[in-house]
């Protein structure tokens, strides 16, 4: 269970508004990403054990959980524009850069940019979003529902994520439908950006040793881990068990290889 009385929660002022970020521990800087349309909770297991050696720092994705919701089209340059603005005004000089689905391509991103500022990068679970991928269309709908007068949407999303969560696990899946209420209207736009994005024209630019990762059952994202390794000559790994909830489904494994990672800089 965790403990959730090693948990901070802040708020930092952006353009775009006040972005809200949760942490735990104290030391190196271990920024970790989350999945849309997903919140910091993704991480509410492996926060305490990656704070319990470093300062583990989850932000809710601009325009997700508690943080500020602009209008206008969700773009992952935007994503990373807010993320970057948590990052100076949380006065992370040199820090370590997790990013899970979405986070994952936000931190491509934030690592190009930054570059020799990441200490380290850790992709799970990472689309590789090349012309293949932008044309293929994707998976369809993936969290888009219509809310229903008689609340039968609450059902649908529940049933949209279900596959990817065991039984014993209804709490993650729990979290997940909470989140995706709070955006329900805009829900499926972090997939969206995602598939717009033109990440090859930015992966060249990543200076920071980099890990991708992904679990065993997660077939959307198993196929990207060797074309990240072709074209970061990165390391890959396939974790022990877990699907698309990885951080919540393996939270000791996930922490344990994050902080493994984190230590060989």
């Amino acid at each position: 269970m965790t403990d959730t009385n090693t948990l901070r929660k802040g708020y930092v002022p952006s353009r775009f508004g006040q972005l809200h970020y949760v942490e735990a521990g104290s030391g190196e800087p271990v920024l970790l990403l989350h999945q849309t349309p997903r919140s910091w909770t993704e991480y509410l297991g492996v926060l305490p054990l990656v704070g319990a050696g470093h300062r583990a720092i989850a932000p809710d994705t601009l325009g997700y959980g508690a943080s500020a919701k602009p209008q206008g089209l969700h773009s992952i340059e935007r994503f990373a524009d807010a993320a970057g603005e948590l990052v100076e005004e949380l006065g992370l000089d040199r820090f370590h850069l997790v990013g899970h689905h979405t986070g994952g391509v936000i931190a491509v991103e934030l690592a190009a940019r930054f570059q020799d500022r990441v200490a380290s990068l850790l992709l799970s679970a990472t689309p590789f979003v090349d012309q293949e991928r932008r044309t293929a269309g994707g998976h369809g709908h993936i969290d888009h529902v219509d809310p229903a007068p008689d609340g039968s949407h609450l059902q649908e999303l529940w049933d949209k994520r279900r596959g990817f969560y065991r039984a014993g696990e209804e709490a993650a899946l729990n979290r997940y439908v909470v989140d995706a209420l709070t955006v329900l209207d805009r829900a499926e736009e972090g997939h969206l950006a995602v598939r717009r994005y033109e990440m090859e024209t930015r992966l060249p630019r990543i200076t920071a040793r980099t890990l991708a990762v992904c679990a065993p059952d997660d077939h959307y994202s198993r196929p990207s881990l060797k074309k990240f390794a072709a074209s970061l000559g990165c390391g890959t790994r396939v974790l022990s068990d877990g699907h698309v909830a990885a951080p919540e489904q393996i939270p000791e494994e996930f922490a344990e290889v994050v902080v493994e990672w984190v230590a060989r800089g």
